[in-house]
């Protein structure tokens, strides 16, 4: 048996049913995200086993990209959890039948609180097509399982109806990669977009004169453990920069350069960032001028508080 070909055969069959069902997108769905942008209250995501899954997945995506919003398990809904809505909220039923039970017999209930409705099911005659304000179609021609039982194209479909919703909130909210840091501070980009500059610079930063010599110079850069030295004037005021691969081609070019003062195989005018820079600014700012470190500044003063290194 040849389990590549399955593979295969399993994600071109999943990758059309998608765009099959991109085909089919009509005014329902704009209205389905005119709805949730009008909503005053949270969207609301009901569904049962795997559908719940991923109602849980939609719910964690909605509310990291600015669209307030919580999963409601029906069953327990059924039984009390109904109390944690409001009739200013809106609800998305999943059921891919669109006959589930448990979201079934909740619809009477959600009509008489007066919440809108959105059903996500692959049959539009169903109760639950037919009861909802909208309905947004997930149909698929058949599942990938070799028995068309197991849902697997479906529920593909299903998450990826959900995802279309998420992005097209995200533009309607105008939704920035900022917003979507402070929501996330304690991941990767969460870091990037919200720690300054300051927060990791290494201060004091290690300073010689143009005066310093050669040996003193590399002194210093082996001392700070950073690979690099700031050069300041008589007057405080930053003249230029060392580092490593400075020092590595003086040498290259001129092995005499030992006898030299920094003056002559430092770098001049070095680049500058504000303390209150983002990071990821400071780290884009080095990538696209191929640079390893920038002189940090305090404010308008200008002066030099620090130096921050691409790995910060």
């Amino acid at each position: 048996m040849n389990h590549l070909t399955i593979a295969r055969e399993a994600l071109i069959a999943q990758a059309q049913a998608v765009t099959l069902m991109a085909d089919r997108l009509n005014d329902e769905f704009q209205s389905a995200v005119d709805l949730i942008l009008e909503c005053k209250g949270r969207t609301v995501v009901c569904g049962m086993g795997k559908s719940g899954l991923i109602g849980q997945k939609m719910v964690a995506t909605f509310a990291s990209t600015g669209t307030p919003s919580f999963f409601l398990h029906p069953a327990e809904a059924f039984h009390g959890d109904l109390g944690m809505l409001k009739p200013i909220d809106m609800l998305i039923l999943i059921s891919y039948s669109g006959e589930t039970e448990e979201l079934i017999k909740l619809i009477p209930s959600l009509k008489s609180f007066g919440n809108k409705i959105i059903a996500m099911t692959g049959n539009g005659e169903s109760t639950l097509a037919k009861h909802a304000d909208i309905w947004l179609d997930i149909s698929v021609e058949r599942e990938v399982c070799p028995n068309n039982l197991a849902p697997t194209t479906s529920t593909l479909a299903t998450m990826a109806m959900g995802d279309a919703l998420a992005v097209a909130l995200i533009e309607a909210l105008k939704f920035k990669p900022m917003d979507f840091a402070r929501f996330h501070p304690g991941g990767s980009l969460g870091r990037k977009l919200l720690t300054r500059v300051r927060d990791v610079m290494h201060s004091p930063a290690p300073v010689v004169s143009p005066d310093t010599s050669f040996h003193d110079c590399l002194l210093v850069m082996t001392q700070s453990r950073l690979g690099l030295t700031l050069v300041n004037d008589e007057k405080g005021q930053l003249v230029g920069i060392v580092t490593d691969g400075d020092l590595r081609r003086a040498l290259l070019d001129n092995s005499g350069v030992v006898n030299e003062k920094v003056a002559a195989f430092m770098t001049a005018r070095p680049r500058t960032i504000d303390g209150d820079a983002q990071l990821s600014e400071a780290e884009a700012f080095m990538r696209d001028n191929k640079i390893r470190a920038l002189a940090v500044t305090r404010g308008g003063e200008g002066a030099v508080v620090g130096v921050v290194e691409i790995f910060d």
